[in-house]
Parts: C-alpha cells; sequence; structure tokens
C-alpha cells in the first residue's frame, strides 16, 4: 500500500496572537508564514489532501489560494485556552464527514514551525509506518545538553550528573520534541484525546529546523535558516518567469536601464545612455495591465526624466530599498510576493531576497546572479527590460 494511501495533513491556524499579531499571515520570506507549511504538505508524497482549521477568514483564503481545503473552526475553539487536541478532533470529524471514513493517519504541521521540506513530512511518515507505531514526534538529537535545575535554592544537574561529568560521546542523546510534524492515528486521538499515546516513534530532524516563531526574534532567526537553506529550492520549484504574473515589477535604474556609466559634463551634470527598446517592453507590460516602478539610489534629476519619459512611477534617493519597497508595497496593498524586482548590485540584494520573484541583467554582481531566479541574456542599458517584457508575456517581441 502507497504511504499516501489515507494520509492528510492538518494545519492549525487561528487568526489570534498575542505575541506577533497577526502571526500567522505574518511576511515571511515573500509569502505569508503560513502558505510555507501549506506548500510543504502540498508537495509532500505520502500527503493525498492539506487541510487549515481556522476561525479566520484571510487565514482561509491564503489557505486555499496554496491548495488547501478550509476548515471553519469554531470560534470556541479558537481561543487562547482552547487546546489543540480540541481542534484537531473538530477538524477530524470535518475530514470524516467529507471523505465518508477516517483518514488512516493525520499528518498534523506546526504552521509557526517553518524549517522543514517535504522531504521531512515523507521521512515521518515512513518512519511511522515502519515502526507500526500509533503516533510520532519529530525530533533534534541533543547529544551534548547539560541542563540543570533550582530546587529549594540548590543548583542540580538534570540532564547529566555534573560531578561525574564523563565524555560528552558516553552520555546518552536526548531527544528534543521539536514541535513541527505529528503523526498519528485517528483512534488515537478519539480514544486518549491526545496526538501522542501508545507505540510512539520520533523521526529526527537536524537542530536548525526546530526553532520555531513565537517573537519577533524568532521570525528573524528562523528567516535566516530558511533562506539560507530552503528558499533557493522552493524557487526552483516554482517555475520560470512566464509562469509568474506579477502584481507589481519594480526596475533598478542605474545597471539595468543604463550601462552603469555616467557621463559627466564640464559644469558638472550628469548624464546617462538608455536603450529605446525598454520603452517598447514598458509599453508592453502596461498595456498588459501591469504596474511598474522604478527605485533608485540615485539622486539625480536624469532617473525622473526619463522616468518621466516612461510614464513611470519612481521612488528615487532610496536610502534602503528593501524598507522603502515594503513601505510602498504595503501602502498599495500589494504583497512582496506578488513582486518582480529587477536589480544588479549589491544594493539590490536585501530587497531582492523578499520578493517573489527577483530577476537580473546578465552582467550583475555575482551576488545578484546568485539569487536571481531569472537572468536576462541582454546586459544593463541593453534591453533587459524589453527582454523581461517577452519573457513575462510570451511573445517574440519587435521594437
Amino acid at each position: 500500500m502507497s504511504l499516501a494511501s489515507g494520509s492528510v495533513a492538518v494545519i492549525l491556524a487561528r487568526g489570534g496572537s498575542k505575541g506577533i499579531p497577526n502571526k500567522n499571515l505574518i511576511d515571511f520570506a515573500g509569502k505569508p508564514l503560513l502558505a510555507w507549511s501549506c506548500l510543504q504538505a502540498g508537495a509532500a508524497q505520502t500527503v493525498e489532501a492539506v487541510y487549515v482549521s481556522s476561525d479566520s477568514d484571510a487565514i482561509l483564503d491564503v489557505a486555499q489560494r496554496q491548495g488547501a481545503r478550509a476548515i471553519r473552526r469554531p470560534d470556541a475553539l479558537a481561543t487562547d485556552t482552547a487546546s489543540s487536541e480540541a481542534a484537531l478532533l473538530h477538524a477530524l470529524d470535518v475530514i470524516a464527514a467529507e471523505r465518508g471514513a477516517e483518514p488512516a493517519r493525520i499528518v498534523f504541521l506546526q504552521a509557526t514551525s517553518p524549517l522543514r521540506e517535504p522531504a521531512d513530512i515523507d521521512g515521518a511518515v515512513a518512519a511511522f509506518v515502519a515502526a507500526d507505531a500509533d503516533s510520532l514526534f519529530s525530533d533534534a538529537v541533543l547529544d551534548d545538553f547539560c541542563a540543570w535545575q533550582e530546587e529549594d535554592g540548590v543548583l542540580k544537574g538534570k540532564t547529566f550528573d555534573p560531578f561525574n561529568r564523563g565524555r560528552r560521546q558516553d552520555r546518552k542523546p536526548l531527544y528534543l520534541e521539536n514541535g513541527s510534524i505529528y503523526v498519528f492515528k485517528p483512534s488515537l486521538l478519539r480514544e486518549k484525546g491526545n496526538r501522542l499515546g501508545g507505540r510512539i516513534a520520533r523521526y529526527s530532524m537536524p537542530y536548525w529546523k526546530s526553532f520555531e516563531i513565537d517573537t519577533l526574534e524568532n521570525l528573524e532567526l528562523c528567516e535566516y535558516y530558511f533562506r539560507k537553506h530552503l528558499l533557493a529550492g522552493w524557487r526552483l520549484r516554482e517555475g520560470g518567469i512566464g509562469a509568474f504574473r506579477p502584481d507589481l515589477i519594480v526596475y533598478d535604474f542605474d545597471g539595468v536601464m543604463t550601462d552603469n556609466r555616467v557621463l559627466v559634463l564640464q559644469d558638472g551634470s550628469e548624464g546617462v545612455q538608455a536603450n529605446r527598446a525598454d520603452g517598447w517592453g514598458i509599453g508592453q507590460l502596461r498595456a498588459a495591465g501591469l504596474r511598474q516602478i522604478i527605485l533608485s539610489t540615485e539622486t539625480n534629476p536624469v532617473v525622473a526624466a526619463r522616468a518621466r519619459k516612461l510614464g513611470l512611477e519612481v521612488l528615487q534617493g532610496s536610502g534602503d530599498k528593501a524598507r522603502d519597497l515594503q513601505a510602498f508595497c504595503g501602502a498599495n496593498g500589494i504583497r512582496m510576493e506578488r513582486v518582480l524586482y529587477v536589480g544588479n548590485d549589491v544594493n539590490d540584494l536585501e530587497a531582492m531576497q523578499w520578493v517573489g520573484f527577483p530577476a537580473a541583467p546578465a552582467d550583475a554582481h555575482p551576488a545578484v546572479l546568485a539569487l536571481a531566479r531569472h537572468v536576462t541574456r541582454a546586459r544593463g542599458g541593453e534591453g533587459v527590460v524589453k527582454e523581461l517584457s517577452e519573457a513575462l508575456l510570451g511573445v517574440a517581441a519587435t521594437a
């Protein structure tokens, strides 16, 4: 029997959050935090359906846009004091009614633990089946973890004997339940009212995947690891530029619309050389209903002049492109995940890391080229925007 037979994933994501307001919807690596757990479950080979239980319309909308099925959770099960098990039992009732039978197993994913991969979910289900288990939790192995506890004012070693310390490699490992993945039989949840019980198995993950988001500091740490280890893989999964429909296209100016050189006249004024073909491409994108802006650190009036010629909005003199782009998107109701950003140098990197689709000209800085999901054949100033318009719209254009 296939491991996917009867396996369904359940993600609990209520609307209220005291530590971080709207935590499940907060922007995390270019998508709402909840979206990543939905995508991970949907990409797992051992999961045949993904369900999200929430009391929030906004959360359920995000879930459905990521291919998950929505379960409307009663308000009584979405309070600070309501247990996860109570919400899981409600979700199980809805799933069983929808399917006409209970699933063979539930894969319960914590939405605030985004540092996982589809392969982790598949590995956990495989371990559950191989152990003939009733329940399973994901863990991190702690093989040198020296914890103390104070009892009646006296410090005592809890995980080791501090007076007979011995060698690290001789100590028995500890297993940290990291909260990322649980697998259990529905019958166990109904009988015990708990996600764990009976024959319990475990599935080990690297320690860095065990961090979860409860505070803004956790958010920064998790996003660092996600971008370092996981984001590139998801960008490959998401396909090429032709499959991306942006709500906003952002162009750096120097090095994208120009060849990054400047002409300095004897009176101190500056000029640049632009490519007329880019104007054609911008016109085609505008005709397709795509909003476009220029975002530049440059303060020279030539940027504004070129923007007027092209009929583009311009954010000029930016000292922090990521901050200014986030502010612009927030003011205009645009999600960063729906932004295509074309940049060429290191001052574009942070902004490019936040958007859904980073792109670059052929002669961009190596760090930018490594981040970009699409690199044009054209170098800066040689028709980069025209080429992008052809790729986005799927046309063979001639200027």
